[in-house]
Protein backbone atom coordinates (compact mmCIF):
# COMPACT_ATOMS: atom_id res chain seq x y z
CA UNK A 1 0.00 0.00 0.00
CA UNK A 2 1.05 3.45 -0.79
CA UNK A 3 1.59 5.74 2.00
CA UNK A 4 2.82 9.02 3.20
CA UNK A 5 4.06 9.61 6.71
CA UNK A 6 5.43 12.68 8.13
CA UNK A 7 7.22 12.20 11.40
CA UNK A 8 7.76 14.83 13.77
CA UNK A 9 8.76 15.45 16.84
CA UNK A 10 11.89 17.12 19.05
CA UNK A 11 14.96 16.62 19.34
CA UNK A 12 16.13 12.91 21.10
CA UNK A 13 12.05 12.04 20.89
CA UNK A 14 12.22 9.66 19.02
CA UNK A 15 10.92 10.48 15.70
CA UNK A 16 13.79 9.15 13.88
CA UNK A 17 13.24 5.36 15.75
CA UNK A 18 9.91 5.41 15.16
CA UNK A 19 9.74 6.30 11.33
CA UNK A 20 12.82 3.18 11.05
CA UNK A 21 10.42 0.90 12.76
CA UNK A 22 7.23 2.23 10.34
CA UNK A 23 9.59 1.51 6.86
CA UNK A 24 10.60 -2.06 8.61
CA UNK A 25 7.35 -3.16 9.49
CA UNK A 26 6.39 -2.58 5.42
CA UNK A 27 8.78 -5.73 4.34
CA UNK A 28 9.26 -3.20 1.31
CA UNK A 29 12.73 -2.17 0.16
CA UNK A 30 13.75 0.37 1.18
CA UNK A 31 16.04 3.59 0.76
CA UNK A 32 17.38 5.36 3.57
CA UNK A 33 17.66 9.47 2.21
CA UNK A 34 20.23 11.14 4.44
CA UNK A 35 20.07 14.83 4.56
CA UNK A 36 22.90 15.70 7.41
CA UNK A 37 26.53 16.34 6.56
CA UNK A 38 29.53 15.62 8.50
CA UNK A 39 30.77 19.12 9.43
CA UNK A 40 32.50 18.77 12.59
CA UNK A 41 33.82 14.95 14.52
CA UNK A 42 30.39 15.45 16.78
CA UNK A 43 28.14 14.93 13.67
CA UNK A 44 30.04 12.49 12.26
CA UNK A 45 29.74 10.55 14.96
CA UNK A 46 26.52 11.16 15.27
CA UNK A 47 25.72 9.78 11.89
CA UNK A 48 27.74 6.84 12.08
CA UNK A 49 25.32 5.68 14.89
CA UNK A 50 22.38 6.36 12.45
CA UNK A 51 23.92 4.06 10.13
CA UNK A 52 25.25 1.10 12.70
CA UNK A 53 21.40 1.19 13.90
CA UNK A 54 19.80 0.83 10.25
CA UNK A 55 19.22 -2.77 8.52
CA UNK A 56 22.48 -3.76 6.45
CA UNK A 57 20.22 -4.34 3.79
CA UNK A 58 18.68 -0.78 3.50
CA UNK A 59 20.21 1.64 0.66
CA UNK A 60 21.15 4.85 1.13
CA UNK A 61 21.03 8.15 -0.61
CA UNK A 62 23.04 10.89 0.69
CA UNK A 63 21.35 14.42 -0.75
CA UNK A 64 21.89 17.92 1.49
CA UNK A 65 20.13 20.03 -1.16
CA UNK A 66 18.49 18.52 -4.22
CA UNK A 67 15.65 16.23 -2.65
CA UNK A 68 13.45 16.51 -5.14
CA UNK A 69 15.28 15.37 -7.84
CA UNK A 70 15.93 12.24 -5.37
CA UNK A 71 12.50 11.16 -5.12
CA UNK A 72 11.93 12.01 -9.23
CA UNK A 73 15.24 9.35 -9.54
CA UNK A 74 13.67 6.93 -7.51
CA UNK A 75 10.07 7.45 -9.22
CA UNK A 76 11.37 7.05 -12.35
CA UNK A 77 13.78 4.17 -12.17
CA UNK A 78 13.18 0.35 -12.71
CA UNK A 79 10.74 -1.64 -11.20
CA UNK A 80 8.38 -1.07 -8.14
CA UNK A 81 9.70 2.41 -6.60
CA UNK A 82 11.23 1.41 -3.08
CA UNK A 83 10.14 2.98 0.37
CA UNK A 84 11.67 6.43 0.27
CA UNK A 85 12.88 7.08 4.02
CA UNK A 86 13.93 11.06 4.36
CA UNK A 87 15.39 12.16 7.80
CA UNK A 88 15.63 14.49 7.65
CA UNK A 89 13.63 18.22 6.95
CA UNK A 90 15.30 20.90 9.54
CA UNK A 91 18.99 19.69 8.43
CA UNK A 92 17.98 19.77 4.82
CA UNK A 93 16.48 23.55 5.86
CA UNK A 94 19.72 24.37 7.06
CA UNK A 95 21.60 23.24 4.46
CA UNK A 96 19.62 25.53 2.08
CA UNK A 97 19.38 28.67 4.42
CA UNK A 98 23.33 28.30 3.76
CA UNK A 99 23.69 27.69 0.41
CA UNK A 100 22.76 30.06 -2.33
CA UNK A 101 20.12 31.68 -1.82
CA UNK A 102 18.60 31.46 -5.68
CA UNK A 103 18.14 27.47 -4.37
CA UNK A 104 16.20 28.12 -1.35
CA UNK A 105 12.52 28.11 -2.83
CA UNK A 106 13.09 26.28 -6.00
CA UNK A 107 14.38 23.08 -3.94
CA UNK A 108 11.69 23.56 -1.91
CA UNK A 109 9.14 23.60 -4.46
CA UNK A 110 10.70 20.84 -6.76
CA UNK A 111 10.60 18.53 -3.38
CA UNK A 112 6.89 19.49 -2.44
CA UNK A 113 6.23 18.64 -5.52
CA UNK A 114 8.22 15.04 -6.02
CA UNK A 115 6.46 14.23 -2.21
CA UNK A 116 2.83 14.63 -4.02
CA UNK A 117 3.57 12.75 -6.86
CA UNK A 118 5.88 10.27 -5.62
CA UNK A 119 4.56 6.53 -6.54
CA UNK A 120 5.81 4.86 -3.42
CA UNK A 121 5.75 5.15 -0.11
CA UNK A 122 7.09 7.95 2.09
CA UNK A 123 8.26 8.31 5.23
CA UNK A 124 9.49 12.12 6.00
CA UNK A 125 11.19 12.58 9.61
CA UNK A 126 11.13 16.34 10.50
CA UNK A 127 11.60 18.61 13.62
CA UNK A 128 9.01 20.43 15.24
CA UNK A 129 9.56 23.72 16.46
CA UNK A 130 7.81 26.91 17.81
CA UNK A 131 6.84 25.13 20.79
CA UNK A 132 8.58 27.58 22.86
CA UNK A 133 9.95 30.79 22.65
CA UNK A 134 10.75 33.27 19.88
CA UNK A 135 14.31 33.31 18.48
CA UNK A 136 16.68 36.00 19.85
CA UNK A 137 17.91 36.31 15.98
CA UNK A 138 16.52 36.85 12.30
CA UNK A 139 18.14 33.53 10.89
CA UNK A 140 16.86 31.47 14.13
CA UNK A 141 13.06 33.11 13.12
CA UNK A 142 13.45 33.06 10.10
CA UNK A 143 14.32 28.97 10.23
CA UNK A 144 11.47 28.11 12.71
CA UNK A 145 9.35 30.01 10.11
CA UNK A 146 10.49 28.07 7.57
CA UNK A 147 10.67 24.79 9.04
CA UNK A 148 6.64 25.18 10.29
CA UNK A 149 5.63 26.24 7.11
CA UNK A 150 7.17 23.18 5.12
CA UNK A 151 5.81 20.30 8.20
CA UNK A 152 2.35 22.40 7.15
CA UNK A 153 3.13 22.10 3.90
CA UNK A 154 4.13 18.86 3.82
CA UNK A 155 1.03 17.48 6.77
CA UNK A 156 -0.98 18.25 3.69
CA UNK A 157 0.45 16.52 1.38
CA UNK A 158 0.97 13.27 3.75
CA UNK A 159 -1.81 10.64 4.74
CA UNK A 160 -0.59 10.74 7.65
CA UNK A 161 1.32 12.40 10.68
CA UNK A 162 2.49 11.21 13.81
CA UNK A 163 4.27 13.24 16.52
CA UNK A 164 6.62 11.59 18.65
CA UNK A 165 6.98 12.37 22.48
CA UNK A 166 9.05 10.68 24.94
CA UNK A 167 9.68 7.94 22.19
CA UNK A 168 5.90 7.33 22.03
CA UNK A 169 4.07 8.05 18.67
CA UNK A 170 1.10 10.49 19.35
CA UNK A 171 -1.09 10.27 16.17
CA UNK A 172 -1.99 13.25 14.80
CA UNK A 173 -3.51 12.53 11.53
CA UNK A 174 -4.78 9.04 11.09
CA UNK A 175 -4.31 7.03 7.48
CA UNK A 176 -6.71 6.19 5.43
Amino acid sequence: MVNKLLVTGGIRSGKTGLAEQRAKATGDDVVYVATATAGDDEMALRIQRHQELRPDHWQLAEEPLRLGQVLSEYASGPGEPPLLLVDCMSLWLSNLLFADGALFQPERAAFLEAVEVYPGSLVIVTNEVGLGTIGMGPLTRRFADELGWLNQALAQRCDEVVMAVAGLPLTLKAGG
